[in-house]
């Protein structure tokens, strides 16, 4: 099993603790609490990610792509991280936004803004647990899919996206997929317009 977040949030969870432990010894008290928090939230959500585990509605993202005032200020730590990180890492590495894997089916990561959204006025197909849908985008044909980067949803949840997305198609609508930063592997469960199959899903995902 590919537990690459649940270590990446432990490993922060542990550096956070730390740096509240150091601020603790050196008296330091109000100043450490913020990095308590933020440790306790990623321990949260290196739990939750984990494949035995596998909660990605911790987040309680809706189906309209967006959180919950609530939500927003409890995972607060987490949820504004991985937008910045996602924004540095698009900045650095010079990717592209999405790439067509097939006639009218695109892939890619979190779109931020409309300019990195594929041509056609696409259907958008959303495979993340911790990034918002932008308000510019309502009114776009949209699906969200609660998903931890790194995972993949259960086979049902797949093959009923591949019916949306397939509806999509038919109406010669162009579908971008996107998860959490663009990454093929993420996505290759939804690699199945060539033939639109939907059965035997799993093996996409293993």
């Amino acid at each position: 099993m590919d537990v690459g977040l649940s270590i990446l949030m432990g490993l922060q969870a542990t550096a956070l603790f730390l740096i509240f432990v150091s601020l603790q010894n050196l008296d330091f008290t109000l100043l450490s609490l913020p990095f308590l928090y933020a440790s306790l939230v990623s321990l949260l959500v290196s739990l939750a990610s984990h494949p035995s585990i596998n909660i990605p509605t911790l987040l309680r993202k809706k189906q309209d792509g967006t959180f919950p005032i609530w939500s927003l200020i409890i995972f607060s730590p987490y949820l504004y991280f991985v937008r910045i990180f996602s924004f540095l890492r698009r900045f650095t590495s010079g990717e592209e936004p999405y790439n067509e894997i097939c006639e009218g089916v695109y892939v890619g990561g979190w779109p931020y803004s409309v300019d990195k959204l594929p041509p056609g006025n696409p259907a958008i197909i959303d495979c993340t647990c911790e990034f918002p849908r932008k308000e510019e985008f309502k009114g776009r044909s949209y699906l969200c899919l609660p998903t931890w980067d790194t995972r993949a949803p259960q086979p049902g949840e797949i093959e009923s996206t591949v019916e949306w997305a397939s509806r999509k198609r038919a109406q010669n609508v162009p579908v971008f997929i996107h998860c959490a930063y663009g990454m093929i592997l993420d996505c290759k469960y939804l690699f199945l317009f060539d033939n639109f199959a939907a059965f035997g899903v799993e093996n996409f995902v293993q």
